[in-house]
This record gives C-alpha cells, sequence and structure tokens, in this order.
C-alpha cells in the first residue's frame, strides 16, 4: 500500500474523556505505530489488527466502541471487511483510514455501511474529532463495566471483584480475563488469547497461555469461584456466562 503518515510534529494528546475501546486494522507498521500510539496517549486502548481476515475476526467476536480501518488490506480488503460486518448485523461505528481518496472511493466506502471516511495523510486532531462524532451520533457507549456471573471487571480503572472481592491480576491475566467475559459462554481459542495478549510479540506457541489460565483459576477459586474457566479440550477455554 501506498505509505502516508500522519502531519509531523502534531501532538496526539488531547483532555481527557472516558476512555474508548478502538480496533485498528491497518497492514503499513509505521502508520499503524503511529495511530495505536496516538490513540494509546490520548488514553483509549487500541488493538491492532495488521489484515483484512484479522481485523474481520477481531469486530465480530469482540465489543469495540469505534472500527478505524484502511482499504487496502491482505487477505481481505477493507471494503469486503466493512460489507461483511454491515452483512452480520454489526453496527459498530466505523470510520475509514485510507489512501483512496477518489470520489468513487469515497462513495463506495459510505455506501457499504462507513460512517466517515479520512484520506491519507491525516491530522490526529481531526481524526479524534471524527472518532468522537460517528460515536456521538450513534450513541454506540458500551459499559466501560463487564459483567459475568459474579465477576466485575472496570475497564477504565483496571479493577477487577469476585463476588465483592477484589482479584489482584498481573496486565496479562487482566487482558485474558477481559477477552474471555466479552466472548463469555462461548470458545475462545488459544490462539485468539495470544494473539490478543501479545499482537506482533507472539511467536505462535500456545501453551505459554495455560500458565497464565491457571494463575487465574487460582484467583477467582480463592473468592469462591473455582470452575469458572473452563477447558474446551482441542480448542480453547470459555468462561461460564451463568457462573
Amino acid at each position: 500500500m501506498t505509505a502516508t503518515t500522519a502531519q509531523q510534529g502534531e501532538s496526539a494528546e488531547r483532555p481527557a474523556e472516558a476512555p474508548l475501546r478502538v480496533l485498528l486494522v491497518e497492514d503499513d507498521s509505521h502508520i499503524g505505530r503511529l495511530v495505536e500510539s496516538g490513540f494509546t496517549a490520548a488514553g483509549h486502548q487500541c488493538d491492532w489488527a495488521k489484515t483484512g481476515t484479522r481485523g474481520l475476526e477481531a469486530a465480530l467476536t469482540q465489543l469495540y466502541d469505534v472500527v478505524v480501518l484502511d482499504m487496502m488490506l491482505p487477505e481481505m480488503s477493507g471494503l469486503e471487511v466493512l460489507r461483511k460486518l454491515r452483512s452480520e448485523g454489526v453496527r459498530t461505528p466505523l470510520l475509514v483510514l485510507t489512501a483512496m481518496g477518489s470520489v468513487d472511493d469515497r462513495v463506495a466506502g459510505l455506501r457499504a455501511g462507513a460512517d466517515d471516511y479520512i484520506v491519507k495523510p491525516f491530522a490526529f486532531t481531526e481524526l479524534f474529532a471524527r472518532v468522537d462524532a460517528v460515536c456521538r451520533r450513534s450513541g454506540h457507549r458500551p459499559s466501560p463495566v463487564l459483567t459475568s456471573g459474579p465477576v466485575s471487571l472496570d475497564l477504565t480503572n483496571r479493577r477487577v471483584t469476585a463476588s465483592g472481592k477484589h482479584v489482584d491480576l498481573t496486565p496479562t491475566e487482566f487482558t485474558i480475563l477481559e477477552l474471555l467475559m466479552r466472548n463469555a459462554g462461548q470458545v475462545t481459542t488459544r490462539k485468539a488469547l495470544c494473539e490478543h495478549v501479545w499482537e506482533g510479540d507472539w511467536d505462535g506457541v500456545t501453551n505459554v497461555i495455560e500458565v497464565h489460565i491457571n494463575r487465574l483459576r487460582n484467583k477467582l477459586a480463592q473468592t469462591g469461584n473455582d470452575g469458572m474457566i473452563q477447558t474446551v479440550r482441542g480448542r480453547g477455554y470459555s468462561l461460564r456466562s451463568g457462573a
């Protein structure tokens, strides 16, 4: 894809607001790092998928406040991802961020279901303003607190309680529990967990996740919630939604 960048020398910071959970789907490493660090510096959580298929999987299986989507992606184009999401009933606000800036390109993206369209190069201030605007228009703001049975996970304060008792988790354990809670009652594969936790640093080995799962199980068991995380042999793990 064409290499473009945000305007140089511009601060990515802005006044603090309620944090967003952002899915960035972008294959260009330089642009991806810029956008990811920009959202992080502004106090938001940003998950970065580097292919169309991974972006689609993340958007279909996890809850996001907004998706920022490139059009020129490997494995599956951004337009295909967008059409698939809307056909599956995913109404998450979606902003296209791409070098494809012709009138036909913009019209195609908006007609496929994009809420807004920005052409690279871009300014972070404009990106943030447009993200805020599409979220306001849609009224789409998932709760900052996830709850599954006796377990409550506060995304803003990074605090977990189980049966009213505080659970002290490492950052990795918190991230694993968050994904399991977002998919409560469904199977989350080991691969999905590894990609979610370590992203580009994951080396393809999935058995390392078992160590963290066991520690997480033990900590939940200490609050009287043993057996919440179940192993689905040959597939992954599932959090009992009715626990």
